[in-house]
C-alpha cells in the first residue's frame, strides 16, 4: 500500500497537549533508570550474605533480572515517543543518561561486586584489575552512549543495523550469563563463571565502541515487510525456550541467543573484512551510518 499523501497523514496534536504526551515516554524512560538504580541497591547487599553462596547466587539473579526488565521501559520510551509525536532532544538526554545508568553503572556494578565476594577477594591489590577491567566496560558505554547523542542531534539517517554493539546488547549478555549460573544447581556453578566474567565485560566495552555491524532485529520483527518471515521467527524462539526451560533451565535459551548475537557479529565481520562472503550475504549486515540504540528517541 502507497504511504498515503502528506496532507492525508497523520498530523502532530497541538503544541499544548504535545507538552503533556512527552510525560509518557519520558515516564517510561524514568522507569528505565529507576531499575538501574535498583539492581545497584540490589546488588551491595551481597555483603550482607558473604559465607552464604546460595543467598549471594539469588541477590545477583535479582539484580540481572531488574536489568533486564528495564530493557522493556527501554523500548516501549522510544516507540511511545514516535507514536505520540513526543519525541525530543530532552528526551533523548534523558533516554542516554538512563541507559548510561540501567546499561552501564548497574551491570559493571554487579560484575564487580560479584567477582569480589564470589572470590572472597582480601587483598586490594587483587580487587584493583576487576575494577579496571570493569571500569574499561563503563568508560566504553559511555563513549558510545555520547556517541548516539551526537548522531540523533544531527538528525543522522536512521538504519537497520547497529555500528558497534548497543549498550542493551551488552548488558544482557551479562544478565543472561548471570541468572543462567545463578539458577544452575550447584554451588560452584556461580563461582566458575564469575571468574572469567570481568573479562568478558571488557570485551563486550570494546564491542561497543567498535565498527563492527551488528543487525538491529527489534526492527526486522517490527518490520511489515517481513510480516510472514518474522511470525516464524518468533513461533521458532518461543518453542526453542519452551523445549529448554523444560529440558535444561528457563535462562539457557537467552543465554544461547544473545550470546550467539555478540560472536556472531565478530565472526561475520571478519569474514567479510578477509572476502570469505560477500556483502550482500543475508547474515551479514553493511556497515550502519549510525549509532543508534536500540528505543533511541530520535526526533
Amino acid at each position: 500500500m502507497n504511504p498515503l499523501p502528506e496532507q492525508e497523514q497523520a498530523a502532530p496534536p497541538p503544541r499544548k497537549l504535545q507538552r503533556w504526551l512527552q510525560f509518557v515516554p519520558n515516564g517510561l524512560t524514568l522507569c528505565n533508570s529507576l531499575c538501574g538504580y535498583a539492581a545497584i541497591l540490589v546488588t551491595l547487599q551481597a555483603y550482607k550474605h558473604v559465607d552464604d553462596q546460595q543467598a549471594m547466587a539469588t541477590i545477583f539473579a535479582w539484580s540481572a533480572g531488574l536489568i533486564l526488565f528495564a530493557m522493556v521501559f527501554d523500548m516501549f520510551d522510544g516507540f511511545t515517543a514516535r507514536l505520540l509525536h513526543a519525541s525530543s532532544l530532552h528526551g533523548i538526554q534523558m533516554d542516554s543518561l538512563a541507559d548510561m545508568t540501567t546499561f552501564g553503572v548497574a551491570p559493571a556494578t554487579l560484575v564487580a561486586i560479584m567477582a569480589h565476594n564470589m572470590r572472597h577477594i582480601e587483598r586490594a591489590g587483587e580487587f584493583i584489575p576487576i575494577c579496571v577491567l570493569c571500569g574499561i566496560y563503563l568508560g566504553c558505554a559511555a563513549l558510545r552512549l555520547a556517541t548516539y547523542n551526537v548522531h540523533a542531534m544531527y538528525e543522522k539517517k536512521s538504519s537497520d543495523v547497529f555500528t558497534g554493539l548497543p549498550s542493551p546488547g551488552a548488558a544482557a549478555a551479562l544478565c543472561t550469563i548471570i541468572l543462567f549460573a545463578a539458577t544452575e544447581k550447584g554451588s560452584n556453578t556461580l563461582r566458575e563463571y564469575f571468574r572469567y566474567l570481568p573479562i568478558y565485560a571488557t570485551i563486550l566495552g570494546f564491542l561497543m565502541v567498535s565498527q563492527v555491524p551488528y543487525l538491529h532485529f527489534g526492527k526486522y520483527l517490527a518490520s511489515a515487510k517481513y510480516h510472514k518471515r518474522r511470525l516464524v521467527v518468533i513461533a521458532l524462539l518461543l518453542l526453542a525456550w519452551l523445549v529448554s526451560s523444560f529440558l535444561v533451565n528457563p535462562f539457557l535459551f537467552p543465554f544461547l541467543l544473545v550470546n550467539i548475537y555478540v560472536v556472531w557479529g565478530l565472526i561475520a565481520y571478519f569474514a567479510l573484512k578477509m572476502g570469505f562472503v560477500k556483502r550482500t550475504h543475508p547474515l551479514v549486515p553493511e556497515q550502519a551510518d549510525d549509532a543508534n540504540e536500540d528505543g533511541g528517541r530520535k526526533p
